[in-house]
């Protein structure tokens, strides 16, 4: 028998060369978090001024007790150690060879010196007398001069040790911070610092150590297959040979990202072994997306988004004997191991076989489906969530047998949800691969009609994988897209027949002879003809198949999806920007004074503001209208509009004004498709009419102080730009391909929409007609509430500037994300009319009185409408 040292390093395969530095997103929370640390603490030194000084006092009071001999040893002793520390631990890494680590500290101290330099330049120079008197007092040796705020020699110091990674290294721990501690004791006694500065100190050091980190990477000491060999003989092991296994990638990219790398051994004395080895860098990978599910996802406990290696061993490890003790098939886990500091090793015996989405269609038998099922009722029964059933995570062997494999995150005694949507998440993965109907009766003919039914309200995208909910997105495009096609060839098809019932010449060049009704009778038939080639190409997308298979046996089933979330990120970004939006406009408000400036307003102008503000819900309605060649009540679409007022404070008003806007047209007796082209087509027109009021607006103003009429400057460089975005558009590929999508998909049900208008004179004048009033209405309420409150300043802004102001707003508006775009619209039309010319004194309470009467005083009425349009079945 040859010996096992001959193959003792023996890695078959090309394992990938591994990264050189790696960017772990640990560094990045860690740098995050100093950094608001150091926001508190300038916040509290700010606010806080009598906490502050009475902590000095106490400080102060409780050191003077203290020996003088006692306090000189402290501060010898603290400045030698501070600079022979550093030094011994570098000469210590350099004799293992670590080199980088301590290029890596030097870089961390020259930039925490940089950022203490130019702290104490703030400071001195333009800081708030607060946080100059918290962090500076007077020096002991000159009562006139000042204590620095940051200590230039200890943050170098802090942030070199944190680079280097001395905390991570018990004993070197130990000395840091009895460094520390000494050093800070000596220079507070001494009245050589503050604790404000101290702590200042302490958290730009580490700050700065991390972020340098993050920048240029941390030096990869992933274990290679190597080492792997080395760990296992340490075990009792005798490898002969590791073989790196290639897993598929994912189809989103990050879900296999922790996972761990898996090799294939070969011994000398026994059967193959699988290992699976886990680092720290691969299980950082993933990290912001676990931290954000938790963060999002309510009542399911999730795995930890900090979690050491050791807790990732030990929790797949519990995982695997609690599986096999539940009588399902897991791989069996016969050792486990530290490879080092920065890795483990899991040993499971070799299962072999196929994952299921490797398997061919006709290997997915029914027996193999019940199987799938018998394993994860073994699991419900003990409690134990997989977490994860996807296509990858079934391995069927050489024998048929199904093995549940990737347990990591898993969980014991796992609450109802989580059971519950590991069996959604099985019916998704089944179904995509053997259709809805045989994905439900192999889970009713294992798990009985009750256990399917309750998982119902589980069966939605949030609760899957990233994995499976990309599938099913790329499942709906393809079907929007055979949708579209559907419609453009039944459209074809009706021209088609049109040309050849009139003889090869065009229907509407013979309209005068056929009459009004005939022509009107071909585009009736027209219609029809695309509703039935739609209502035919429509398609259930999987879930909904799903649901309804199951309610064939369980009828009064639930059905409702149940609240998942715990914060969405449309209304995350909203908070932050209303929060900003907020700030601006309080620090506006803050120097106006607003008692003389409501004695001195001119009621007037507020009333007649009010009554512009009312009359562009009726132009909203013309506007609407006008794109509908149906019979909808006027009076009634009025109601909808200010209904749509508290739509805007809880949607985004690009968002919320058209879904309210299509949701009436519907059940105004407006046909679903045709509803979402007029809306579409009255976007589409109000999108044009607002471009060329905007630059009709805008060369007005640049030309009516000047006898040329010449446009601006503003306007050329407008133009310029939305040139350079059409080449940029144009000439990459991508975007090219998106813009053609959505342009094919406009074609396919706005332009005809437009075509039926076009019909129609009176309609289209209509909708043009409310269009131009709906910004005229909204000019004026913004210059009527000018005029409230500048008498001789408003007469000195013409008309054209207060549109280009409200048209540059509105459409910042319309684009941000927060609800009726509050905070972006405040920030736009205040700056714009200071820039035009306007006292900030006048333009913040102008803009506040326009945005009080246009978005908040509608929202009781919207509200009051908006409940008496949906108890009457119109909403």
């Amino acid at each position: 028998m040859r010996s096992g040292g001959a193959h003792a390093d023996e890695v078959e395969g090309d394992e990938p060369l591994l990264a050189a530095r790696v960017h772990r997103p640990s560094d990045l929370m860690r740098l995050l978090v100093g950094m608001l640390a150091i926001a508190v603490v300038l916040a509290i030194a700010a606010f806080a001024h009598g906490t502050t000084s009475g902590l000095e006092q106490d400080i102060s009071k409780g050191t003077g007790q203290a020996p003088d001999l006692l306090i000189k040893f402290a501060g010898l002793a603290s400045s030698i150690a501070v600079l022979l520390v550093p030094v011994a631990f570098a000469i210590e890494r350099l004799i293992k060879r670590d080199g980088l680590r301590i290029a890596d500290g030097v870089l961390a101290a020259v930039l925490a010196h940089g950022v203490t330099l130019a702290t104490d330049l703030w400071v001195a120079k333009s800081a708030p007398g607060s946080i100059k008197d918290a962090l500076t007092q007077p020096a002991p040796g000159d009562v006139h001069a000042l204590t620095d705020p940051v200590h230039g020699y200890l943050a170098p110091v802090i942030a070199y040790m944190t680079a280097v990674g001395m905390s991570r290294r018990p004993r070197w721990r130990v000395v840091l911070w009895a460094v520390l501690l000494l050093d800070a004791f000596a220079m507070l006694v001494t009245g050589y610092t503050t604790p404000f500065s101290i702590i200042l100190t302490l958290l730009i050091g580490w700050s700065v150590a991390y972020g340098t980190l993050y920048t240029v990477g941390s030096p990869n000491v992933r274990p290679t297959g190597r080492t792997l060999l080395t760990g296992l003989r340490r075990v009792g092991f005798r490898p002969l040979s590791a073989a790196r296994q290639e897993v598929e990638p994912a189809q989103d990219g990050i879900e296999h990202a922790d996972r761990g790398r898996r090799y294939f051994v070969t011994l000398e004395d026994g059967p193959p072994l699988d290992v699976t080895v886990v680092d720290r860098e691969q299980q950082a990978q993933g990290f912001f997306y676990r931290a954000w599910r938790r963060i999002t996802l309510r009542g399911i406990t999730t795995r930890s988004s900090l979690q050491s290696l050791r807790q990732a061993l030990e929790q797949e490890a519990l995982l695997a004997y609690a599986v096999i003790s539940a009588g399902a098939n897991a791989p069996k886990l016969i050792a486990t191991s530290e490879l080092g500091p920065d890795a483990v090793m899991l040993v499971y015996e070799h299962t072999g076989g196929r994952t299921l989405d490797s398997l061919p269609d006709e290997e997915l038998t029914d027996a193999l489906l019940a199987d799938i099922w018998r394993q994860v009722k073994a699991l419900q029964s003990r409690r134990i969530a997989h977490r994860r059933l996807a296509g990858d995570a079934l391995l069927v062997d050489r024998s048929g047998k199904v093995i549940l494999t990737d347990l990591r995150g898993g969980e014991i005694a796992a609450g109802d949800l989580g059971l519950r949507m590991d069996i959604a998440q099985l019916l998704a993965t089944l179904g995509l691969r053997v259709g809805a109907e045989r994905s439900v009766a192999s889970a009713l003919a294992v798990l009985g009609p009750d256990a399917v039914a309750d998982c119902l309200p589980m069966l939605q995208p949030i609760a899957l994988t990233r994995a499976t909910r990309t599938t099913l997105r790329k499942l709906a495009r393809e079907r929007a897209q055979r949708e579209r096609e559907a419609v453009l060839e039944a459209s074809q098809r009706a021209k088609q027949a049109r040309l050849e019932e009139s003889g090869g010449e065009d229907s509407a060049a013979r309209a005068p002879e056929r009459g009004k009704k005939a022509v009107r009778a071909e585009k009736q038939a027209e219609k029809r003809a695309i509703d039935e080639a739609l209502d035919e190409a429509r398609e259930e997308d999987l879930l909904t198949q799903i649901r309804h298979q199951v309610l064939r046996i369980r009828p009064q089933a639930p059905v409702e999806p149940a609240r998942l979330e715990r914060i969405r990120p449309r209304t995350l970004v909203s908070f932050i920007a209303g929060a900003i939006g907020a700030y601006f406009l309080l620090s506006q408000l803050t120097h106006i004074e607003f008692g003389t400036l409501f004695d001195e307003a001119q009621w007037g102008w507020v009333i007649a503001a009010v009554v512009f503000s009312a009359l562009s819900y009726f132009a909203a309605a013309m506007s609407l209208l006008g794109f509908v060649p149906e019979r909808v009540p006027f009076l009634r679409t009025v109601a909808a509009q200010v209904a749509g007022s508290f739509v805007k404070i809880v949607a985004p008003a690009a968002v919320g004004g058209v879904a309210l806007n299509t949701r009436f047209l519907q059940r105004s007796g407006v046909r679903p498709g045709l509803a979402v082209a007029s809306v579409g087509a009255s976007q589409l027109f109000g999108l044009g009419s607002h471009v060329v009021l905007l630059l009709t607006f805008g060369y007005l103003t640049g030309t009516e102080k000047t006898p040329s009429l010449s446009p601006s400057r503003t306007v050329i460089a407008g133009l310029l730009t939305v040139a350079v975005l059409v080449l940029v558009v144009t000439s990459i590929p991508f975007l090219r391909k998106f813009v053609s999508t959505r342009v094919r998909s406009l074609f396919a049900g706005v332009v005809p929409r437009m075509l039926d208008v076009l019909q129609r004179p009176q309609k289209l004048l209509t909708g043009i007609g409310g269009m131009l009033l709906l910004t005229a209405c909204f000019v004026m309420c913004l210059d009527a509430s000018i005029r409230a409150f500048g008498k001789d300043d408003a007469s000195t802004l013409s008309l054209a500037s207060v549109a280009v102001v409200f048209l540059a707003g509105n459409a910042l508006g319309s684009a941000a994300p927060t609800p009726g775009g509050v905070g972006a619209v405040e920030a736009t039309l205040t700056v714009g009319l200071i820039a035009v010319g306007l006292p900030k004194e006048v333009a913040a309470p102008a803009v506040l009185l326009y945005r009080l009467l246009t978005l908040w005083l509608p929202v009781l009425p919207g509200w009051l409408f908006f409940n008496h349009l949906t108890r009457k079945g119109a909403l």
